[in-house]
């Protein structure tokens, strides 16, 4: 008989809530850091890279980033995706310097940050429950092939529910945290 592996399905969906946290840091609360650019993908040499990869971000002083281009090439196209990452950057270049000045934010603005961080909340959720869906396809084929019994079946169903529901309370926890971070002037 088979057993399910309900500690996979956990470190799945945990690896969705390790996603959120990487992204909120990417969310600014009012001061320079580097996990702002993170997400920031750059078009080069033919495909999308991490900013991390094409160059080298650095905080000089709490309302200012800077990112060091290594390929003269490239800078035109890092500073277009600083532009168009949604996170309100206006870049200024000097040669193979980008300067990033971090603005103070409005109340507009910090309106906009948690409306972004709903959506990444929204996403994990997604993510875990397409994880659960998966756990539960999962079991019925393991009751319909014979390998376990139906109220085998329903009873880790119940666990993977549970799981679940855990999980989206942790990311529901985390959503509040960021927005109250966000929201403190």
């Amino acid at each position: 008989m088979a057993e399910p592996d309900l500690a996979d399905f956990r470190r799945r969906m945990q690896g969705a809530v390790d996603v959120l946290h990487t992204e909120f840091g990417g969310l600014r609360a009012g001061r320079a850091s580097v996990a702002l650019l993170e997400p920031v993908m750059v078009d080069a040499y033919g495909s999308k890279m991490p900013l991390n990869q094409v160059g080298t971000v650095s905080v000089p002083d709490s309302r200012l980033l800077t990112v060091q281009v290594w390929d003269r090439g490239l800078v035109g196209a890092v500073d277009k995706a600083i532009r168009e990452s949604g996170l309100g950057l206006n870049p200024a270049t000097e040669g193979q310097l980008i300067r990033v000045p971090i603005p103070q934010l409005s109340e507009e603005r910090r309106v906009e940050l948690t409306k972004i961080a709903h959506k990444y909340a929204e996403q994990a959720k997604i993510a875990v429950r397409n994880v659960r869906r998966d756990g539960m396809d999962t079991f019925k084929k393991l009751e319909k092939d014979g390998e376990i019994s139906q109220d085998e079946q329903h009873a880790w169903a119940d666990d993977l529910q549970k799981l679940t529901d855990k999980t989206i309370k942790e990311i529901d926890d985390a959503l509040a945290g960021k927005e109250q971070e966000i929201l403190q002037v």
